[in-house]
């Protein structure tokens, strides 16, 4: 089975909004993209690493979303990848079964909670200045 790739800011900015499975090396987002198919995302922010780092973490990512998808992906749902700082030295079986479970997470409805993250910009309300 073929996955389609997100490739589109807006798809990942709309997956944001999504149900958030944080793990040690990773963040799966999942959300509804209405009859689409499976489709999927990574992203790796330059905070992890030198490029030849950030490279072979979207390897790895790639390669855990072809085996994981097919058979435990959400249907009709968008997933993306976030990396982490630990994802690159995790061991590769220990990311798969730790993408079972999130997906296994999402499937129940279950995500973790937005608790760490900061405001953005649009967030804030206007007399609040920091």
């Amino acid at each position: 089975m073929k996955l389609s790739t997100l490739t589109r800011r807006a798809d990942f900015l709309a997956a944001n909004k999504g149900l958030r499975n944080a793990r040690a090396g990773f963040v799966l987002l999942t959300r509804p993209n209405d009859g689409q198919g499976i489709r999927c995302g990574i992203t790796v922010t330059k905070k992890i690493g030198n490029a030849v780092v950030r490279n072979r973490m979207k390897r790895r990512f790639r390669e855990l979303l072809r085996a994981a998808l097919p058979e435990k992906g959400l249907p009709d749902h968008d997933h993306v990848l976030i990396g982490r700082a630990g994802g690159v030295e995790r061991d590769f079986h220990t990311m798969a079964e730790d993408l079972d479970k999130a997906l296994d997470r999402a499937r129940a409805g279950k995500g973790d909670s937005a608790r760490g993250r900061r405001p953005r910009r649009g967030d804030r309300q206007r007399g609040d200045r920091r």
